[in-house]
């Protein structure tokens, strides 16, 4: 298995491969996400490579993509969009002291092929390197990644009851 750390100009310029992972990663439960939200997700992906200080991780196996992570620090004031607005409601004030600044892991996948193999820590491992706190969310549904999250030493943030999940590291 090989594992890149890519720039942001170097992710945009492997979109399709991390598409390609985004779209089988994400069809299965608890996300159940089709084309649509993969074409959502190389749409974020050109807009998220400019942020400051991104990086991403990307696997592979003989060449086939496997696996990738994407991340950057959260930048004051806490965002509003996407899931965010999600996380404040949970963590309230906390946000401020707990995940600005932190490095903030946006995505996470394994494809399929290549799950149960410790590739998932891996991407983490070398994604969050040079950070010093880190953070991540997932859905409450995720059986799978709160366990790996919680075996690796992530702590949780928010209650089992939360609409989200969150850990920091």
């Amino acid at each position: 298995m090989r594992l890149e750390r890519l720039s942001g100009e170097e992710a945009l310029a492997r979109t399709p491969a991390f598409v390609e992972l985004y779209r089988t990663a994400f069809a299965e439960p608890p996300w159940n996400e089709d084309g649509t939200q993969a074409d959502a997700f190389a749409g974020r992906l050109a807009a998220d490579v400019l942020r400051p200080g991104f990086t991403a991780v990307l696997a592979s196996d003989s060449g086939r993509p496997a696996g990738f992570g994407t991340a950057w620090p959260t930048q004051p004031p806490f965002p509003a969009n996407r899931a965010y607005g999600r996380v404040r409601a949970e963590l309230g004030d906390r946000v401020d002291s707990h995940l600005v600044g932190a490095l903030e892991v946006d995505e996470l996948a394994v494809a399929p092929h290549a799950r149960g193999q410790g590739l998932a820590a891996r991407i983490l491992d070398l994604l969050c390197a040079d950070a010093p706190r880190a953070w991540l969310l997932t859905s409450p549904q995720a059986t799978p990644a709160i366990r790996l999250y919680e075996r690796l030493g992530w702590h949780r943030l928010t209650t089992p009851e939360a609409t989200v999940t969150v850990f920091t590291r």
